[in-house]
């Protein structure tokens, strides 16, 4: 679980602060992985060593729309819903966030080793080390 706070400016103007939550578990990681022929690491690795912008701009909304939700009261679940989805994509703080990923490999990095669960961020380091290919989420 990745707990952002941002700092933006609503619609009346006024400043904010506000506490965002992120998480993938490893259901949606090895989901994620099975739906995409090849895996989705490698299709990432494609993608970054194409320099295609489009589908990096593509990976960033999946990853912060698969990853965004808001923790119930008592803390037994995270709730994920299109409606949830919306209200924070509505707000000026995702399109901050959205702007921070897209311009900010090493915030990019980070981001993503955040939202996944540890020990898929430790197996998924480990497997950029003996990869002589570049990976999106290392923070390089």
């Amino acid at each position: 679980m990745y707990k952002k706070t941002i700092t933006y400016n609503d619609y009346d103007g006024n400043e904010r602060t506000e506490d965002f939550y992120f998480n993938l578990t490893e259901a949606e990681i090895t989901e994620m992985e099975l739906k995409v022929a090849g895996g989705m690491t490698k299709k990432v690795e494609r993608i970054v060593q194409a320099q295609d912008s489009a589908q990096i701009i593509e990976v960033f909304k999946d990853l912060i729309s698969r990853s965004y939700g808001e923790k119930s009261p008592d803390g037994r679940r995270f709730v994920k819903s299109p409606e949830v989805l919306e209200r924070f994509t509505q707000t000026e703080a995702y399109s901050k966030l959205f702007m921070e990923l897209a311009t900010d490999s090493k915030a990019a990095a980070a981001f993503f080793n955040a939202i996944v669960p540890q020990r898929v961020a430790e197996s998924m380091s480990a497997a950029d080390k003996t990869s002589s290919a570049p990976v999106l989420m290392s923070a390089t």
